[in-house]
């Protein structure tokens, strides 16, 4: 039988065994096996993997994190180990590669230097992929962290507390912005603003002053911190103590830091209706001769390749990945237009 590989790589999002349920359902369709690879470049380097199955795969669109397991590669870095993974292919028609920019970078190495045919899909919770509106697992992200934040502003309230919740996002703030939006926070703190420790510290002590003043009377204040920003959430809540202890007697200061619990959980309808539609779009790439491509979900930029599905696009690797490093270096206008937007937001958030 023909057959096509599938991997996981880097960090895992929720969504990642949606797609894979995807791919293996849509290629058995067309008579076509489905070689799961195990633990991501690694993985295809020591040739460990299994044929998935329907009967396997079934259950397994409902589930967070990756069956087939995820790791960043040392070994892929290097030409030898690419060339290893790239025989290790041999006989399959094409690999699917679902995960963010380095995965990416990978498959774009894999076709281009040994001509394996790869279909990329993104999937990453900090949305920090170019090419595409969303990534798989960012929609659950968003959805947890919101829940926290309400969870957290409940004892806030209880208390008249000041809490700065960091979340994930090293390179990409989007999910403090827009998680900030939604929660209903009083500020927000993200790698693109490029304020340094003393403004920050001074913008959020103004703001503490307004909340907790009696004109306003606030119970809570919710500060949203992305991981990002370099100064540790448990610094800013030290100065931000010594603020209220002189001026605002009876208001404490703590900070929590979400971590990996942002990674977790069941992925939300929309993260598995869109790894579905993608894997669709990577599987009939792939089918078609396509390589060396990424399929994307509702692009800023509309200059792909159309599918069938008007909501996926198709992109070389090569832009993606030159419009990801704009994203993240904050040249790109999707960055100028999410930190505007939010910009323009910041006096309401405070009110």
């Amino acid at each position: 039988m023909k057959r096509i590989a599938a991997l996981t790589s880097g960090g895992d999002a929720p969504g990642m065994n949606a797609a894979l349920h995807a791919i293996v359902k849509l290629a058995a369709r067309q008579g076509i096996e489905t070689l799961g690879v195990e633990n991501g470049y690694d993985g295809l380097i020591e040739g460990r993997g299994h044929l998935l199955g329907l009967r396997e795969v079934d259950p397994i669109g409902g589930w967070g994190g990756t069956m087939l397991g995820s790791a960043r590669s040392r070994a892929f870095r290097t030409p030898e180990g690419r060339a290893q993974a790239a025989r290790a292919l041999k006989g399959c028609l094409g690999l699917v590669v679902i995960g963010g920019n380095g995965s990416l970078t990978g498959a774009h190495l894999l076709a281009q230097e040994h001509g394996v045919k790869v279909m990329g899909i993104p999937a990453s919770i900090d949305n920090d992929i170019g090419c595409t509106a969303t990534a798989i697992g960012v929609d659950t992200a968003l959805n947890t962290i919101v829940s926290a934040c309400d969870r957290i502003s409940d004892t806030a309230r209880a208390h008249r507390r000041v809490f700065v919740v960091e979340v994930m996002g090293r390179q990409c703030g989007y999910l403090a912005m827009a998680g900030a939006i939604a929660s209903g926070a009083d500020a927000c703190l993200y790698r693109e603003q490029g304020k340094d420790e003393d403004q920050v510290v001074a913008e959020l002590s103004a703001m503490m002053r307004s909340s907790f003043s009696p004109e306003r009377d606030k119970r809570r204040v919710l500060v949203i911190k992305a991981e990002g920003v370099t100064t540790p959430a448990q610094r800013i809540v030290d100065r931000l103590q010594a603020v209220v202890d002189e001026e605002i007697p009876g208001v404490t200061v703590r900070a929590t830091v979400l971590g990996h619990l942002v990674r977790g959980g069941a992925p939300s309808y929309q993260d598995r209706m869109v790894a579905g539609r993608l894997a669709v779009g990577a599987v009939s790439g792939l089918l078609e001769g396509a390589t060396d491509q990424m399929v994307g979900w509702q692009p800023w930029d509309s200059d792909g390749l159309k599918t069938r599905d008007p909501s996926v696009q198709r992109f070389p690797l090569s832009a993606v990945l030159e419009r990801t490093e704009a994203l993240l270096d904050g040249t790109s206008e999707v960055t100028q237009r999410r930190v505007a937007l939010l910009e323009a937001h910041a006096g309401v958030l405070s009110v």
